[in-house]
């Protein structure tokens, strides 16, 4: 038994600097692939190194070491907290811990002052239940959802100040510096993020959000366009088909981007206007589209299930007679929503998704009247189930994709989208009008349309005076 344990250590051993090697490729490759999914990580990494370092600088050169003391530190805990990924995330914080500081810090030594009227037996209770109370109080406000959203740390900063001030402050009598130098400090550390973020590659959380929607709007429309071709493949088609299927997939990051975008839309926020977003931006808009995006999502996890059983429960009757309206239907639904997504990118209103859902709202109509017709009679109800349950379901979607749109123009008008005029040719030309009648369709752009009397050549992007693109649909 000794001989084979050792043997069995020996191997161990031997093995023991592969495993190593093979464990710090495996780091390497990790971290390889974290930097490549986004460089931003590397550059916000060397930002959080840059600003410790500059404050750090109060600590180890006398002059500022000698006017603030032991009280630097602060200013390096400051950053170490308060910087962010983002602007806006970092703006939130540093506002919130500097302000909070300020009312805490003034409170406390109000308290301090009041309580040490009461004489020395009177002071700690009077401290203790100053404490007691604002702590409880500021605890239970952080329990109200648009307060704990938006202002947590700083009620967490707040109750912190508060209480190291009133309760130092009886043992310790020079109260007001020693407020003065924490506010300072953290006044110090606070600066150094925000300028850092803001002057060096900066990084708005109001663009990823808006980049984010639009990403999954495009997701969303990638999916519907290729559904039709999929769902009604042959069996022998279906094996060739399956080499490619990510765009089928790309929904799926879309079920979980719920919390992304609230807190995205949170940051945002807190940031100055930059670029095409201003102080006053409508997040909350934003907020209305991405959870019609999310809703809509759901439907189509629901068709991608019936995508995987569409060969053993849909009979070649059954697939001959829906196909053509479903196939239509899905079709003009991805094109509308890719279009609606281009624009959203761009920031520019323009009609290019309606003619795709006045075309599946076309299809719809032709798909419901052919469900509710006698030509079922024939054929056994279970095998009419799986078509009437996707038939439903795309229904559902296109319903979904209206409003949708009707979500996208409204927030068009309020963040004040560029408007782009689009010239049609005849034969397009009926389709927007019927759009433009349309009643249930409100938010139509239909001024900036121009009808042309024959088809012009498609030319580029052109900037007239008034600063509105031109270009042929």
């Amino acid at each position: 038994m000794g001989s084979a344990s050792n043997e069995k250590m020996g191997s161990l051993l031997a093995g023991l600097p592969a495993r190593f090697t093979a464990k710090v490729c495996e780091i390497a490759s990790r971290t390889k692939k974290l930097g490549q999914d986004d460089p931003r990580r590397i550059t916000h990494s060397l930002k959080v190194g840059f600003a410790i370092t500059l404050v750090s600088l109060f600590y180890y050169y006398q002059p500022l070491y000698d006017s603030f003391g032991a009280s630097a530190m602060w200013a390096v805990m400051t950053v170490i907290v308060v910087f962010e990924f983002s602007v806006g995330a970092t703006l939130g914080k540093g506002l919130n811990r500097g302000l909070a500081t300020l009312v805490a810090g003034a409170l406390g030594i109000g308290t301090h002052h009041l309580a040490s009227l009461s004489g020395h037996i009177g002071e700690p209770i009077l401290l203790g239940v100053f404490v007691f109370l604002q702590a409880a109080t500021s605890t239970f406000i952080r329990f109200f959802p648009k307060i704990k959203a938006q202002y947590d740390y700083g009620l967490l900063i707040f109750i912190l100040t508060f209480s190291l001030i009133s309760v130092s402050g009886f043992r310790d009598d020079e109260v007001l510096e020693l407020a003065h130098k924490r506010l300072s400090t953290i006044f110090i550390g606070g600066s150094a993020c925000v300028i850092v973020t803001i002057l060096v590659f900066p990084v708005w959380a109001g663009e990823d959000l808006h980049n984010l929607i639009a990403s999954n709007i495009e997701k969303l429309g990638d999916f519907l366009e290729g559904f039709g071709s999929e769902y009604f493949r042959t069996l022998e088609d279906t094996a060739e088909s399956k080499d490619d299927k990510a765009f089928l997939l790309g929904y799926k990051s879309v079920l979980n981007s719920k919390s992304s975008e609230e807190s995205l839309a949170n940051f945002a926020r807190w940031e100055p206007g930059h670029g095409r977003f201003s102080f006053r931006h409508p997040w909350t808009q934003y907020l209305k589209v991405g959870a019609l995006v999310w809703q809509c999502a759901y439907r189509i996890e629901a068709l991608h299930g019936r995508l995987i059983t569409a060969d053993t429960q849909l009979s070649p009757v059954i697939r001959n007679r829906i196909e053509e309206s479903c196939t239509k239907l899905s079709l003009e639904t991805g094109k509308a929503l890719k279009a609606l997504a281009s624009d959203f990118r761009t920031m520019t209103k323009s009609p290019s998704a309606d003619p795709h859902i006045a075309n599946a709202k076309a299809a719809a109509k032709s798909l419901k009247s052919l469900l509710k017709s006698g030509l079922w009679e024939d054929i056994d109800f279970l095998e009419v189930v799986p078509a009437a349950t996707v038939g439903s379901l795309l229904l559902d979607v296109v319903s979904c994709t209206e409003k949708i749109v009707e979500s996208v123009y409204e927030l068009g008008s309020l963040a004040n989208f560029e408007t782009v005029e689009a010239t049609v040719s005849p034969e397009k030309s009926h389709e927007l009008e019927n759009i433009c009648s349309d009643k249930q369709n409100p938010k139509m752009d239909c001024p900036h349309v121009k009808i042309a009397d024959e088809s012009p050549p498609v030319l580029p992007v052109n900037i007239g005076k008034t600063g509105q693109q031109v270009l042929d649909v």
